[in-house]
């Protein structure tokens, strides 16, 4: 059991394209938001002298529980999906179980808060099936579809997760990605469930933080009690309140159905050159090379940046995660040189 972070679990792909590159380490799907959430939020500039209104909030978490068929008092707002793993440490778990290979900020933040834990690793093909969760553990996190293996998992594996006494956080962050948003519980509530969302990666927010927790009322206040005044700013309730609306929600599968394409033509591409491609379904490929700091010093040099992938717990030196986006014959291009 730990209960203190390793040194690469602050390490995310932000990190990894300096300027002009092509970057396939970062998964926000746009460079920029659609003009029409760019024309809402730029009519919300002239209000920022005033502070965020509870009628904003209201609005925002209306949105967001028609969205998905809840309350309003099962909808926390977040700013950035990433937030909510910020607030578990207020649910006060006394041993947590992250399955990995995973998103690494809950390792970091529960190691922070003194929260012992262990990572629970998946072997390939990375699926829940047989996952040996601690009896005594009292939090569980789990990705859905997982970052960075891309896999994504049933209802019923997840919900067999669940015990008494424990709460299970499933991180949705990619959730918007998969066409029909198959296997999201975020339309299923559950007494000790609590799902966490983002909004930043389909519609290009990565710079504003915007995102929402879904869960029982009891829990999503246990979280948020502790947070400040003003948790988060106009323009941010404004984006979650359009990019909940239902011309958005089909937006936002339309483009779920092109990145589904989009992303079977990349893994053809990758493996048309002899690389091994973990199956999935999220808007990242999970790929193993054989000599992965040599494909990133190659690709460095060719300006185009992908994430490596020794941060994660359960994933070796031999793989590396890139984007879905539609330069990918440039990445693959580049990846023949040293593969051939």
């Amino acid at each position: 059991m730990a209960s203190q972070s390793r040194p690469g679990a602050r390490y995310h792909g932000d990190q990894a394209a300096g300027p002009g590159m092509l970057d396939f380490a970062v998964n926000v799907r746009a460079d920029a938001p659609p003009s029409w959430l760019v024309d809402r939020l730029t009519a919300r500039m002239a209000d920022l002298g005033s502070y965020p209104s509870a009628a904003d909030e209201q609005r925002a978490r209306a949105a967001v529980a028609a969205r998905h068929g809840r309350e309003t008092a099962e909808v926390a707002l977040l700013a950035g999906g990433a937030e909510g793993f910020a607030l578990l440490p207020a649910l006060r778990p006394q041993s947590a179980a992250l399955i990995a290979p995973s998103f690494t900020e809950p390792e970091a933040v529960l190691a922070a808060a003194d929260v012992p834990f262990q990572h629970v690793v998946l072997g390939p093909p990375y699926e829940l099936a047989g996952a040996a969760v601690p009896d005594d553990a009292d939090l569980v996190i789990v990705g859905n579809p997982t970052n960075p293996t891309s896999v994504l998992h049933s209802r019923e594996q997840i919900a067999a997760l669940r015990r008494p006494g424990r709460i299970v956080v499933v991180d949705e962050a990619f959730a918007d990605s998969v066409p029909g948003e198959a296997e999201s519980l975020a339309a299923v509530p559950l007494p000790d469930v609590v799902v966490l969302r983002s909004l930043t990666k389909t519609w290009a927010l990565a710079g504003l933080r915007v995102g929402y927790a879904l869960g029982p009322a009891d829990l999503l206040d246990r979280m948020t009690a502790r947070r400040p005044h003003w948790p988060l700013g106009t323009l941010q309730l404004e984006a979650i309140a359009a990019c909940s609306a239902p011309h958005a929600v089909a937006e936002a599968e339309r483009g779920a159905r092109r990145l589904r394409r989009l992303r079977a033509e990349m893994v053809d591409g990758l493996t048309s050159i002899g690389v091994d491609v973990v199956d999935g379904c999220a808007p990242f490929v999970l790929f193993a090379v054989e000599d992965a700091k040599l494909m990133r010093k190659h690709l460095d040099g060719k300006g185009i940046a992908v994430r490596r992938c020794d941060t994660f717990v359960g994933l070796d030196g031999q793989f590396l995660r890139a984007a879905v986006r539609p330069e990918w014959p440039v990445l693959v291009e580049a990846m023949a040189e040293v593969t051939r």
